[in-house]
């Protein structure tokens, strides 16, 4: 009988184990593969990969595309005889000096790398062979990280160490979705234990419900930056504080509120253990929100302040980017598991239970609202943003009750569109091709994006070329995992004979990736099978579709949607046409992005908030088919690739599911396949290569990781660095000052009045005309100088009371009796049809980042 772990562990307690490590032996020369291998500049240098490669392909296969393991499985016998091979070593030289060169060589970004960004995600994908990552959230963490060290940012990452990370998917032949959770071993991984001089481990510790976690620390090395992850998988702890780091997403709420203490308030301490200073922190969702709580902790204790002066210290310093389009998904606690854990901190923070509850609630004192992790990171940090334009606006729309009376398109929730890390998913057979004709500043100077106009110097022939032989490579790779699968299931011969010859290399080929959960649609192509089964077999035009995913281990709908596939596909007998490639991962990710000719994207609007996945198809000249959600609502247009729809939203989903698959039929019937398939007498697809090159110039240079990049240093890193630097400088006296005044501001607030606006206005106005508008305002025991006084203006719909497109001119204090102000603005007639204007009062204090605060808006 297996043991599963915990009992194999309880075993081991009782066993007297001493424990050393062991390190491959390389020879002199080769010496330069162990520190290739110890950093991810690897995954996104195919040369280096290709290093590994060479040395045994078996081993590298065996290994699991795991460097590191790699090194340590190579026989002795072989590494000598590649220390001698002379070819092998040139390439080794050259990949090295090359490594080099990219650590110490000119970036972006040449400030002040004293005080660092530290950005918090609770999944990390970056490569295969560190499996510490679900899907998007991770991938896209991964790309952050790789994308700051190409660009010198000083940021570090900090994350936790999975023991199990998430799990691998296996269908059974039933083919409903299975899990398994395979143990990761870190001394064959990429990671490294942080040690002191002494080389012991450097530890943290931190409480959680009345005990203490004992905390390890490991590092990642990404090109120039660093990736910290936490472990508590370590003897001082007992068996359940050691699985906190268990596994990814696994467990129950108390699971998950244990492993995002360990993020936020772990992180925050692991980073002062090894010396680093955050100056400005970012949280990548909710899930280290905690973090911020932690800092104003240490504040306090450092300088006394009390928690209005810490938290305003560092409200500026905070950033928070949120991933979720439905309230549903954003992460909350109960009030009784959040007093376990956070009962003393109240007190230590100084505040009542019921407003330390406030920090997480929309409603500050509903008793019966939960404590949500978003709620507690917009409160704490001053820039927010979604990860697209349309998720920004349904961010604003889902968050804006935490600043009521401000104007939906006011609300302080912006958005940076999310980006792809081009050398990472660009295959190697592209990236050759682009580098050939793009020159040398494709690789080293990524932030020069307009160099993907270049794109028109290669010609059809040779990227058609390019892109058959990635389809090919794709078609060869699906045969061979797919009849791993079927072998492993106990499929009958014949269908293992069919496997061999599944798929066409030269068939229009769609792809369909992404998690399977029910708003993402999976099956939408089934719903009208006599239609799908003609296109699938026409001899003349036909197409294949090859589908991957996993579903959520307690998702039963989405695990039913992968079943309804392959049931589908047995069914008609297309299963050599229809195919469901297991365990979606970084790698069947590359093959699928760069192989396939179309990619399918069908969630239900606007529950999508960015997707990347078809950023990276569309980098390598995959052209996407996508409903108007997430990235694509801003990035489509006809000469890049189609959309289904015109960006409708329904409220009856049956009638959305037949609209919308209708017209993914139209679209695949009428243009995309006779697209395909029109060629001249040179056998090219021209117009289709064309679509492929625009796509390639415009989405290379707007989903870019380094615009991404660029954009969130521009907006929020850069700016927040500042307000750090500033803020300390004099010693915090500007941020107590703000605290003092906000405790003034709440005082005064509900004493201020506007009572009287007078205008010249006439009930006709001609374009040109000044007019001149006056408001008495009564500002209690306030000055002019402590608020900002607005005319808020423009056009007056006729179908709401609002105004739309509504501008603000600031209005000044001309005039003074008692505590009353005449404030008093002169704009111009710029805009014809039916106007209007009112005013409205604002916090305004040169500390403040922006003047929304919660509760500080006051209208005429």
């Amino acid at each position: 009988m297996a043991l599963t772990i915990d009992i194999l562990e309880h075993i081991l307690n009782f066993m007297n184990i001493s424990t050393y490590t062991v390190k491959p032996k390389l020879p002199n020369s080769l010496k330069p593969l162990e520190e290739i291998a110890r950093n991810l500049w690897l995954s996104w240098n195919f040369d280096a990969v290709e290093l590994f490669i060479r040395l045994d392909y078996d081993v590298w296969m065996q290994a699991k595309q795991s460097p590191v393991r790699a090194l340590g499985m190579v026989s002795q016998e072989r590494l000598a005889e590649v220390a001698k091979d002379d070819s092998y070593l040139a390439r080794l030289k050259e990949t090295y000096n090359r490594f080099l060169q990219y650590k110490k060589g000119d970036t972006w970004y040449r400030g002040s790398r004293k005080d660092v960004v530290a950005y918090f995600s609770m999944e990390y994908g970056m490569d295969v062979s560190l499996p510490i990552y679900s899907g998007g959230l991770g991938i896209l963490s991964g790309d952050h990280m790789k994308t700051s060290s190409d660009m010198g940012l000083p940021l570090v990452g900090v994350g936790l160490l999975y023991r199990q990370g998430y799990f691998v998917q296996y269908l059974n032949a039933d083919g409903f979705q299975q899990e398994s959770y395979p143990e990761n071993d870190w001394y064959n991984m990429p990671v490294e234990l942080k040690t002191n001089r002494s080389g012991q481990p450097i530890k943290i510790s931190l409480e959680m419900a009345g005990r203490m976690v004992a905390v390890q620390i490991w590092e990642v090395k990404v090109g120039r930056s660093s990736l910290y992850l936490l472990d508590t998988n370590i003897p001082e702890n007992s068996q359940d504080l050691r699985n906190i780091t268990a596994s990814l997403y696994g467990g129950d709420k108390e699971r998950r509120i244990q492993q995002e203490i360990l993020l936020g308030i772990g992180g925050i301490r692991a980073l002062r253990a090894l010396g680093i200073n955050p100056a400005a922190t970012h949280m990548n969702e909710g899930h280290s929100a905690f973090l911020g709580l932690e800092r104003i902790r240490e504040l306090m204790a450092e300088k006394h302040f009390s928690f209005e002066e810490a938290r305003e210290a560092l409200w500026p310093t905070n950033i928070f980017t949120t991933h979720t389009p439905v309230p549903a998904g954003n992460e909350r606690f109960d009030i009784t598991l959040l007093e376990k854990y956070f009962n003393v901190w109240a007190q230590t923070l100084g505040l009542s239970w019921r407003d330390f509850l406030s920090l997480g609630r929309e409603r500050p004192y509903d008793d019966h609202e939960t404590f949500c992790m978003t709620v507690l990171a917009l409160k704490l940090a001053a820039y927010a943003n979604g990860v697209a334009a349309l998720h920004g606006e349904v961010s604003r729309d889902m968050w804006k009750n935490l600043w009521p009376g401000l104007p939906l398109d006011e609300i302080p929730i912006s958005h940076v569109t999310n980006g792809v890390h081009p050398r990472t998913w660009v295959s190697s057979n592209m990236s050759e091709l682009l580098g050939r004709y793009f020159g040398p500043n494709f690789d080293e100077a990524p932030t020069d994006l307009a160099i993907w106009n270049r794109i028109d110097r290669i010609s059809d022939e040779e990227l058609w070329r390019t892109h058959e032989r990635r389809r090919e490579r794709l078609v060869a790779f699906t045969r061979e995992r797919i009849l791993g699968q079927y072998k492993r299931t106990g499929a009958p011969e014949r269908r293992i004979r069919q496997a061999e010859d599944a798929l066409s290399p030269y068939t229009l080929t769609l792809c369909f990736a992404r998690r399977f959960a029910t708003y993402k649609r999976g099956t939408l192509l089934l719903r009208d099978p006599e239609r799908l089964l003609r296109l699938i077999r026409d001899n003349d035009r036909p197409v294949q579709l090859i589908f991957a995913g996993k579903a959520h281990p307690h998702d039963l709908p989405g695990k039913e949607l992968i079943r309804e596939l392959l049931h589908f596909a047995e069914k008609h007998d297309v299963a050599n046409r229809i195919i469901f490639v297991e365990n979606y991962d970084m790698t069947v990710a590359k093959y699928l992005t760069s192989g396939g000719d179309v990619w399918l994207n069908t969630p239900r609007r606007p529950q999508e908030a960015s997707g990347t996945s078809g950023m990276k198809a569309a980098m390598n000249g995959v052209l996407n088919c996508s409903i108007m959600d997430g990235w694509w609502d801003e990035a489509y247009n006809p000469g890049v690739g189609w959309t289904i729809g015109r960006g409708e939203e329904y409220e009856d989903t049956n009638l959305q599911d037949e609209i919308e698959s209708n017209a993914l039929y139209d679209l695949l019937e009428r243009e995309i396949i006779p697209l395909f398939y029109q060629r001249g007498r040179d056998g090219l697809p021209r117009e289709w290569i064309k679509m492929m090159k625009n796509c390639m110039r415009e989405i290379g240079q707007s989903m870019s990781s380094h615009r991404m990049l660029m954009d969130y240093s521009r907006k929020f890193y850069l700016p927040a660095l500042k307000n750090y630097r500033r803020i300390i400088k004099d010693e915090y006296q500007e941020s107590k000052a703000l605290a003092a005044y906000l405790f003034k501001l709440r005082n005064a607030w509900d004493s201020i009045s506007i009572f009287k606006i007078e205008s010249n206005a006439k009930p006709v106005m001609q374009r040109g005309d000044l007019l001149t508008v006056n408001a008495r305002i009564d500002l209690g025991p306030l000055i002019p100088d402590e608020v900002l006084v607005e005319l808020y203006h423009g056009s007056v719909s006729n179908q709401t009371s609002g105004i739309k497109n509504a501008r603000r001119s600031e209005m000044k204090a001309v005039g003074q009796e008692g505590s009353s102000y005449r404030y008093q603005v002169k704009i111009d007639c710029d805009d014809t049809g039916f106007q209007g204007h009112t005013v409205r009062i604002l916090p305004k204090h040169p500390a403040l980042v922006h003047p929304y605060r919660s509760g500080f808006i006051k209208w005429a």
